[in-house]
């Protein structure tokens, strides 16, 4: 059996730094980079493509609204034809400096309000597909059943699913949005339970207790949580007791 981990990588901004970059390629097999929209500069983009490059670590766009105050964790109404010309932008960016680092962008993955709106707004996961598109044949990683996904393989694009170790879901499958009850998993042995099961059972407990069966191949460890670094190496120390071989799921 095999398992991808991603995490949110390079998503400080200029004197800011946010999460240790360094210690989570040193676990995950795929780094969502982020783009310089919701967070990420040049010099950071650059650091983090070299750094995946030297440990073989594949690099996908982690794109975002234009939303540098908020996070990109705000809905943003952009008209379709914008936010593909940004998505574009943003792979366009990315794909410059891992070139430079020897590598190049393997895949794509919404960050934040866009990876949430693009579950259910049609027009905006269409103008997500179409900014990929644009660039070129890369895989879009998204939540399983979610619009995104449909819109990719629609496209001719290849849909992979993706599972979070450290959110919470709701009985639909969707997730708990941020700043509600039981939205974060803190506690290290919940993440790595829910990594175990996932990877060796193919579901997830949502917070009432229904059990969701999944068939994702990639597994989030964000790198803003609390504990990020610990829950990571717990998970991926775990996930090889379990005999789950961890790799890419693109590149």
């Amino acid at each position: 059996m095999t398992l991808d981990l991603n995490s949110d990588l390079g998503e400080g901004f200029g004197v800011w730094r946010l999460g240790d970059d360094e210690a989570l390629l040193d676990v995950v097999t795929s780094a969502n980079v982020a783009c310089g929209f919701h967070a990420g500069d040049a010099s950071t983009m650059r650091a983090v493509c070299a750094a995946a490059a030297a440990r073989g670590v594949a690099v996908g766009a982690q794109i975002s609204y234009r939303d540098l105050a908020g996070f990109g964790r705000r809905f943003i109404d952009v008209e379709p034809e914008r936010l593909a010309d940004e998505v574009l932008y943003q792979v366009g960016a990315l794909a410059a400096f891992a070139r430079a680092a020897g590598t190049r962008v393997s895949y794509v993955k919404p960050h934040g309000a866009l990876y949430n709106a693009t579950v259910h707004h049609e027009a905006q996961a269409a103008a997500v597909v179409a900014g990929v598109r644009a660039f070129g044949d890369l895989p879009v990683l998204g939540l399983p059943g979610s619009r995104l996904l449909a819109a990719a393989e629609t496209a001719g694009l290849t849909p992979v699913q993706e599972a979070f170790a450290d959110r919470g879901y709701t009985p639909a499958g969707t997730l708990v949005p941020r700043g509600e009850p039981e939205a974060l998993l803190t506690d290290t042995d919940a993440v790595v339970a829910r990594a175990v099961r996932l990877a060796t059972a193919g579901e997830l407990v949502a917070v009432d207790g229904s059990v969701l069966a999944t068939s994702a191949r990639s597994l989030c460890l964000h790198g803003d949580t609390p504990g990020a670094v610990r829950h990571a190496r717990a998970v991926r120390a775990a996930l090889a007791e379990a005999g789950i071989r961890l790799v890419p799921f693109a590149g």
